[in-house]
């Protein structure tokens, strides 16, 4: 959901704030390395959400991404002392490219810190612009603290990813450039992490069209900007997600709060098959392929206009970057359907008998099936696992389930179920009639070498592990369901034992899905 802000009273403070992140941005030096990207019209999205659609393609930039505007504009303006000790940052990997290719381009040494979860594409280029990549910790913040460290150790120059007046305003050149190709721009969508590109689009569009909204973008669990306009003041989340990489902040930026605050008229956030849909969105129209931070803009467009009946409007959104792992693609596919409405997972309960099988696909009609898992449940009863292909969304999907249940079938919809969509539509027919005492878990894994062997020293040998099915294609976390034989007594010290290990987990054993197809 979206959080509503209030539109921006431009009074002394902020009036003093835009007209010098106005001159800055206009100062600003970034066309050493970057280029004016194109803003092109994404036909496909405008005729879908009925408003002229136009798509920022900071994806195309040398190092794909918007990042190196920010960090070459602040290595440029180093003093020749600070040039002399070197460049350090921290970073997911987008603005770790930007550093490298600018320290390249100046003849700096640089050094960079990301974080071990980074993609490994992302990796590769920062050591092929000849950074020296040095990976430490799981997320951000841990990268950030290793690379502070250093510059007290060695004397380095910290480049900051965003909450850096000069980098800010590098980025800021992109909002300079928006208004130049389109000032006629109605509504102008950018996503966010730590807030740089945000505040300096923002910062120059509203200085020059104070009508122009401007409205921030946050996947739903890395919503440290939409969390820190709800009170006033910045706030650090206890976790932030790692599928969209690029912009996995806990904490947003402070000169980046104190810039975006009064300029956002508006917050979206976005999950993570709702950022898959629109990555398809973005390659239907422009054969493009973004990261998912880079399609995050797309994402909350969508979104914004299906909440709001906008219609006839000019709307931009930024397509901030590409560098995605390739076998991450296969993940996004996956839940793009899901995430636009587009496929109904249903569990439906037929009958056991000749030509059952046939009736119930002639109650489907002509709809196009994306996938089918049958299973013998009983001499009288089967399960069946399908996904259904919609072209209607939740309308149709709700009246193919109530046409389905008035002929007679037991119907679960399955298309909001965490476990269902990640596991038990591979899993379908696993069961064990004879196990006592299981409880199903859903976990998410770090990708990290000793997360398994982490959660068998957790479990122990004290209970069986029942049921485990690990699947991850691309994503950040490896995705675990586990069943434990736990016996009654034992449920206590079980549940303080997983709490312990520190992994984000859910007890499924009440899951409809387990029961239909997994359960004893």
């Amino acid at each position: 959901m979206s959080a509503k802000v209030p539109s921006p009273r431009l009074h002394a403070d902020v009036e003093k704030i835009l007209t010098r992140y106005r001159q800055r941005i206009e100062d600003a030096r970034v066309y050493d390395v970057a280029i004016v990207s194109p803003l092109l019209e994404a036909e496909r999205l405008s005729q879908k959400l009925g408003n002229r659609v136009l798509l920022k393609r900071e994806d195309l930039q040398p190092v794909f991404s918007f990042k190196l505007r920010g960090a070459y504009n602040k290595i440029v303006g180093l003093s020749d002392e600070e040039r002399a000790r070197g460049v350090i940052t921290a970073s997911a990997g987008n603005h770790a490219q930007g550093v490298a290719l600018a320290a390249k381009r100046l003849g700096l040494t640089a050094w960079i810190v990301m974080p071990k979860t980074t993609p490994a594409v992302k990796v590769e280029a920062v050591r092929r612009f000849g950074g020296k990549a040095i990976l430490h910790g799981d997320t951000y913040d841990e990268a950030r603290e290793h690379a502070l460290a250093l510059t007290a150790e060695r004397g380095m120059t910290m480049v900051h990813p965003y909450d850096d007046p000069a980098v800010i305003a590098g980025q800021g050149t992109v909002g300079k450039e928006i208004f130049e190709q389109c000032p006629e721009a109605d509504v102008v969508f950018v996503c966010v992490g730590g807030g740089g590109l945000l505040a300096g689009v923002a910062a120059y569009l509203k200085a020059l069209k104070p009508s122009i909204k401007i409205i921030a973008v946050e996947p739903d669990d890395s919503n440290c900007f939409a969390a820190a306009l709800a009170v006033g003041r910045r706030v650090t989340l206890a976790r932030a997600g790692l599928f969209a990489d690029g912009v996995s902040v806990r904490q947003v930026g402070e000169e980046t709060f104190r810039v975006a605050r009064h300029l956002v008229d508006d917050t979206v956030l976005v999950d993570a098959d709702e950022i898959c849909a629109a990555i398809r969105d973005v390659f239907y129209d422009q054969r493009a392929l973004p990261e998912p931070a880079g399609a995050l803009a797309v994402a909350g467009m969508k979104k914004w206009v299906a909440e709001h009946g906008i219609n006839g409007q000019t709307l931009v959104a930024t397509v901030s970057g590409a560098n995605v792992n390739f076998d991450r693609l296969r993940h996004i596919a996956e839940r793009a359907e899901l995430g636009d409405n587009a496929e109904a997972l249903l569990a439906v309960t037929i009958a056991e008998k000749p030509g059952s099988f046939k009736r119930f696909l002639r109650e489907i009609g002509r709809r196009p099936i994306t996938e089918f898992n049958y299973r013998y449940s009983g001499p009288s009863q089967a399960h069946v696992f399908v996904g259904v292909k919609l072209t209607e969304g939740d309308v149709e999907r709700d009246a193919l389930i109530g046409a389905l249940r008035g002929h007679g079938y037991p119907v679960v919809d399955m298309s909001a179920n965490e476990m269902a969509k990640v596991h038990v539509r591979f899993m379908v027919g696993g069961r064990a009639p004879d196990l006592k005492n299981e409880r199903l878990f859903r976990f998410e894994f770090p990708e990290r070498p000793s997360a398994c062997l982490d959660f068998l020293g957790a479990v122990g040998s004290r209970w069986n592990i029942s049921l485990f099915h690990y699947r991850n294609h691309g994503a950040a976390y490896g995705r675990v369901l586990c069943g434990l034989q736990v016996p009654r007594g034992e449920w206590g010290e079980c549940r303080r034992s997983l709490d312990a290990l520190g992994y984000r987990y859910w007890e499924e054993t009440a899951n409809p899905a387990y029961d239909l197809f997994l359960g004893t």
